[in-house]
């Protein structure tokens, strides 16, 4: 496996990581992955090909789809909100 797909599978491993965390803490993670991920892309680009990178693009894309809407969305200039705590009751 190349350098390229383990950067990839450790990116992976540590957005799934964050999506474990509660909502508050996920924002400065989620920001560095979110920062992080073109780098990876890229160079899977370069090491395997247009196709490997558009594949790994629409991966980033599936898993950060909400962050993503939400930054569209301020650069459209509308004013989306964040999303709540669910409140969970506990049970009796």
């Amino acid at each position: 496996m190349s350098e390229a797909l383990i950067a990839a599978s450790l990116w992976v491993l540590a957005a799934t990581m964050v999506a474990f965390l509660p909502m508050r803490q996920q924002y400065r993670p989620g920001l560095v992955l979110l920062i992080a991920a073109p780098g990876v892309i890229a160079w899977i680009g370069v090491a395997h090909g247009a196709v490997m990178a558009v594949l790994g693009a629409a991966a980033f894309v599936s898993m950060f789809r909400n962050p993503l809407r939400y930054l569209w969305r301020r650069a459209r200039g509308a004013a989306p909100e964040l999303p709540s705590e669910p409140n969970r009751e506990r049970p009796r």
